[in-house]
């Protein structure tokens, strides 16, 4: 299948009452996952590991015990807090057995439908497409700021909306050619810089030197890049 998206599909129940799933997995969202999950433990273990510090600095036996306000933040925290869990004493731990759960879901999402007719593949492919028709209206309604629209004329505003629509065309062209995201596109492209430098002996613009992302974006879509030299006017 595209985009080494594989799927399964289950029945649970029998006859017309019967329930029909498609489970997707995407690899490569498995392993963003389990990137983001180990940037996540290595920033726990450094903090548990500095309370722990903090902790055996304290100078009564008292204090060493106390829940520290560094724990209670630890343990509220959005993103950090939902892979702890605190011990009868009220010490904080890394909860592992949730980590083992969670990494068996990795890259997984259920899809449902009631059409029997659909191969699993199909399911997960319009769901693909409709998570692709939404983003683009995103991409118009923010990057391209499609609305609002300040003409009152028909002919322009149908113009207007034509050129957004070619802007998103040639955006997921770029992201098709490159194998990049748009942001990242813009990103990198927006690093390349004209400079003009005057002096006694005249004028000249010239770009900064491409980066070897930068070359392989041009290479990519097939765009020749900008001369290193772009105008030389002597004094």
């Amino acid at each position: 299948m595209r985009d080494n998206l594989r799927v399964k599909e289950v029945r649970i129940g029998a006859g017309d009452a019967a329930k029909r799933f498609i489970v997707c997995h995407n690899p490569a969202e498995a392993e963003r996952e389990r990137s983001q999950r180990a940037d996540i433990i290595r920033r726990l273990e450094a903090e548990l590991g500095r309370i722990e510090v903090q902790r055996a600095s304290a100078k009564s036996t008292k204090a060493r015990e106390l829940h520290t306000r560094a724990e209670c933040a630890l343990r509220d925290h959005a993103a950090l807090g939902r892979y702890l869990r605190q011990t009868p004493s009220g010490r904080l731990r890394i909860d592992r057995a949730k980590l083992a759960a969670e990494q068996r879901l990795d890259g997984k999402f259920p899809l449902s439908t009631s059409d029997p007719d659909l191969s699993a593949e199909d399911v997960a492919l319009g769901y693909k497409n409709l998570l692709e028709a939404e983003r683009g209206f995103r991409d118009l309604k923010t990057t391209l700021e499609l609305r609002p629209i300040f003409h009152r004329l028909e002919h322009r505003i149908r113009a207007h909306v034509l050129l957004s629509w070619l802007a998103l065309l040639l955006i997921r062209v770029a992201e098709r050619q490159s194998g990049h995201t748009w942001r990242r596109i813009a990103l990198e492209l927006g690093r390349l810089h004209l400079v003009t430098l005057t002096g006694p002996t005249g004028t000249i613009a010239h770009t900064t030197e491409l980066t070897d992302t930068e070359r392989e974006l041009y290479a990519a879509a097939g765009i020749q890049p900008p001369p290193r030299i772009t105008a030389l006017q002597p004094a």
